[in-house]
């Protein structure tokens, strides 16, 4: 825990815009109703982003101010996570539609005021603010009544027709989408961290099935380095829980991660992975609202990429994905039965060469 003065958050956003600044108040982002007007921000905890108001040159402005936990998958040494928050500021504005990056700098070694680099403790992330709702609740929505509306589907196809816009942009670098194939199967954040965090002894799954999933990732990987020519612009984190919606299909996205560039796969399965997930939790299979969800999403980016090939390398994606939304770490209160038929999918969808959009409920009910 730190504690930060409101003299050092002035002086450090004089810094930063080079005018004076007045620190209004500051509290934990969503806890706004409860903020209440301090001098210091006590108990600042690393990994909780802060809204900070203030006064400089005359306007009202307001930022959002993030550090990372050390919480494994990747993320331990502090040369970890300073990494990721610059790369971070480097690239947030490059992305169309993306919330915007201040700046990056990093608390002093005595916790107690900030600076843009030097004699750094932690390294934070500061960027703009941005009103809008999470889709995830247009999911959790649709999740309790089963009905869809005509913004649901309108949204679904502004999601798509995003990924279809930002993975135009292509470039010729061979080895870095072999790194990005790497990366997928060894990062701490992909899909050797997530079975890492797996705990032992499991109710709905034995180490040898997760040892194989392991295994035929391995295998998914060196079959990827062929397809070099797919390197694409990408967002790298894209779902429900990094979109904020306003009104109508007017949307910001967040917490762009890992790469500029990637695989367009990434992201499409980031996505339609959770349509998959609720689905499940609703219904069981997937079916009613979801299905038409994920159909929608896929004909949509199909029918304007052109790209077919992609069905046959969003097997591995969709296995870390997969394997995201069936953890006990990320997902503590999933139902037994929903975290079977998820890693039954990840298991299935690895067999198969080419992705069947119109199989997902044979992957998911196949041992």
């Amino acid at each position: 825990m730190l504690k930060l003065g409101v003299k050092r958050l002035e002086e450090y956003l004089c810094s930063v815009y080079k005018k004076p600044a007045k620190v209004s108040r500051f509290f934990p982002l969503g806890a706004e109703k409860e903020a209440k007007a301090g001098r210091d921000l006590k108990g600042f905890g690393y990994g909780v982003p802060y809204v900070i108001e203030f006064i400089v040159g005359g306007e009202a402005k307001r930022i959002v101010l993030e550090t990372m936990r050390s919480e494994g998958f990747g993320h331990d040494h502090f040369s970890d996570r300073s990494k990721i928050l610059l790369w971070q500021h480097s690239t947030f504005n490059k992305l169309p539609r993306h919330v915007r990056s201040v700046d990056v700098g990093a608390f002093t070694a005595d916790g107690e005021g900030l600076k843009s680099l030097g004699d750094c403790g932690e390294f934070f992330i500061v960027t703009e603010f941005v009103d809008g709702r999470l889709y995830h609740f247009d999911l959790d929505r649709v999740k309790e009544t089963g009905r869809l509306s005509e913004l649901d589907e309108r949204r679904c196809l502004a999601l798509s027709d995003y990924l279809v816009e930002i993975h135009g942009v292509k470039r010729e670098l061979p080895r870095l989408y072999v790194r990005r194939a790497r990366e997928l199967v060894g990062h701490g954040e992909c899909i050797m961290g997530l079975l890492d965090s797996y705990p032992p002894k499991l109710a709905f799954v034995v180490e040898s099935d997760l040892t194989k999933i392991e295994r035929d990732c391995v295998v998914w990987r060196w079959r990827l380095k062929r397809k070099a020519h797919r390197l694409s612009q990408v967002h790298g984190d894209f779902h429900p829980w990094n979109v904020l919606f306003r009104e109508g299909t007017d949307f910001t996205v967040l917490d762009r991660s890992r790469g500029e560039w990637g695989e367009p796969a990434d992201d499409v399965t980031a996505m339609t992975i959770n349509y998959i997930f609720y689905s499940l939790q609703k219904y069981g299979e997937l079916s009613g609202a979801f299905e038409r969800l994920f159909r929608l999403f896929w004909e949509n980016y199909l029918r304007k990429t052109g790209d077919s090939e992609i069905l046959g390398v969003v097997q591995p994606f969709y296995a870390w994905r997969g394997l995201v939304v069936a953890s006990p770490v990320w997902y503590p209160s999933l139902s037994v039965d929903v975290r079977v038929k998820l890693l039954n999918f990840v298991r299935n969808v690895l067999r198969f060469d080419r992705f069947d959009l119109e199989g997902v409920n044979c992957y998911i009910r196949e041992a």
